[in-house]
């Protein structure tokens, strides 16, 4: 579910051809590439296959899938401001040889930035302005050091909100922030998964069936889903 629109930020004449496609990228060496993100990015709740970004590092070490290194750097709880911290010393520090650094990047935040604090219409834990101001300050950093390919966030459960007794998360405020993160990798022409209208378009019923208890992350078949839509999507192809 990638589109390509103009932007307000740049003049289209000013954007430069980017990959739209990991199969595009070229290296010397084996392709490196870095997942950075949140809980989701990490596998929490995952205890057979350790999580998307797992379940693709493994994919890529047979020797059938080519020459593809993945570093899984998800932390539980980052919201945007942490991913805009730590991801310059994270990228440096994995090229592996020397004077090199990562091939590509695997971006997906944003969930951590959405719910409510204390009760369903309490304040925004990220306001919303300041997401969008964030947002611009990640993707321009991202994009500055390597192609990004941006996975977007997938709908929680809303029947089993509040997490950990403070956060409500609900699909009416995901669905805006989605839609700022959405706009603005557009804008960039940055390759966006749109996980969340995906599955929310496969019913209610299938959704619920995708998380553990918390109805934040996903249970093993909810992760196995994740992968294959993610694997299937053109981007990574």
């Amino acid at each position: 579910m990638t589109t390509l629109i103009s932007t307000d930020h740049a003049a289209p004449s000013t954007i430069k051809s980017v990959p739209q496609s990991l199969s595009q990228l070229q290296s010397k060496t084996p392709l490196k590439i870095i997942a950075i993100g949140d809980s989701i990015v990490y596998g929490y709740g995952d205890f057979v296959g350790g999580g998307w970004v797992e379940r693709l590092r493994r994919q890529w070490m047979s020797p059938e899938s080519g020459d593809r290194v993945l570093y899984n750097l998800g932390v539980r709880g980052d919201r945007l401001v942490n991913v805009t911290q730590r991801l310059p010393i994270e990228f440096h520090r994995r090229g592996e040889l020397r004077s090199q650094v990562p091939d590509a990047i695997l971006l997906s935040v944003g969930t951590n930035d959405s719910p409510r604090l204390g009760k369903p219409d309490g304040r925004l834990f990220s306001d919303f302005v300041a997401f969008q101001q964030q947002l611009t300050t990640l993707l321009d950093l991202a994009t500055s050091l390597a192609p990004v390919f941006f996975v977007g966030m997938i709908p929680v459960d809303e029947s089993k909100m509040p997490f950990y007794d403070c956060l409500y998360y609900n699909h009416l405020d995901q669905y805006r922030y989605k839609e700022a993160t959405l706009k603005a990798c557009q804008e960039r022409q940055i390759p966006y998964l749109d996980l969340f209208d995906l599955w929310l378009s496969r019913g209610e019923n299938w959704l619920r069936s995708q998380y553990g208890e918390d109805g934040l992350h996903p249970n093993i078949e909810g992760y196995e889903n994740l992968f294959h839509d993610i694997t299937t999507w053109q981007a990574v192809g």
